[in-house]
């Protein structure tokens, strides 16, 4: 993957729409990973009986996995210097799994320091899963 140059980039550039898919078996990958066995993300009786439609995914999960179309858009994990958001709604995973979009528009562009600022929106079925979600990009 090429890294990406701070000449390539202007405020309006568009990151994306990139497609993420999350099945069940991702939540159980991310469950062992992360140590977060909560079983509101792989027990469908017990997440209904607290009163959630299905199990869904953690939402470190979904923030990293946005995180990822920014560092592929980047060229390289290691230049995403900042990344920031607040959780607004769960990913509802059902049996047959469901899908996040990502994307994200350049906010910022400082050639002095050659920090990049993304805004970007991460949304599942139509509405919005992520809120005030940022991501500050060091570009050579």
């Amino acid at each position: 993957m090429t890294v990406r140059q701070l000449s390539q980039v202007s405020v309006g550039d568009v990151v994306g729409p990139v497609t993420v898919p999350v099945e069940r078996g991702t939540l159980v990958a991310y469950a062992n990973a992360s140590g977060d066995q909560n079983p509101i993300h792989q027990d469908e009786s017990f997440a209904r009986s607290v009163g959630l439609p299905d199990v869904i995914a953690h939402g470190m999960w979904t923030m990293g996995a946005s995180g990822t179309v920014v560092a592929d858009w980047a060229g390289d994990a290691g230049r995403v210097v900042e990344f920031g958001t607040r959780f607004t709604k769960p990913v509802v995973v059902p049996s047959g799994g469901t899908e996040i979009v990502v994307q994200g528009v350049v906010k910022a562009v400082d050639a002095e320091t050659g920090r990049v600022t993304v805004d970007l929106t991460t949304t599942c079925g139509g509405e919005k899963v992520l809120g005030r979600c940022i991501a500050v990009v060091k570009l050579d």
